[in-house]
């Protein structure tokens, strides 16, 4: 029998602010209140304002794309946005991101750490 231990060290995620949905709708080249997460790979959360609960938990090879692009403005795919967007009030919504050359692996943990205190992935997140 062959055996393997794996061992994966530790990853140490700086999020941002939450920022509020609509800034991230705004265009940067003209609105100094817009705000575009950075074209890095990383993972995200999104929940309403002042509540624990996330509505989604995602990863990004490109943050900017995946965030701004795809899950605020639906101008590209995503998985939860469409969702988000037809049935949340965006106006209550706040999302933070986090960089990590490793989105996959801190995808799926904070996945896990979300169903061990509420009990369910996020709820619009399908899978992990």
């Amino acid at each position: 029998m062959d055996i393997n231990l794996i061992a994966i060290p530790a990853i140490e995620l700086h999020w941002t602010d939450w920022y509020v949905w609509e800034r991230l709708t705004l265009d940067a080249r003209i609105d100094p209140n817009s705000v575009t997460p950075p074209n890095v790979s990383g993972v995200y959360e999104v929940r309403l304002n002042h509540q624990d609960e996330r509505l989604t938990i995602g990863k990004a090879a490109n943050l900017r794309r995946r965030v701004k692009q795809g899950l605020v403005k639906g101008k590209m795919p995503h998985s939860s946005g469409k969702d988000i967007r037809a049935h949340e009030d965006t106006t209550q919504i706040v999302i933070r991101w986090a960089e990590t050359d490793r989105p996959a692996a801190v995808e799926e943990e904070l996945h896990r750490r979300h169903k061990e205190i509420f009990g369910r992935l996020p709820k619009y997140t399908d899978r992990t």
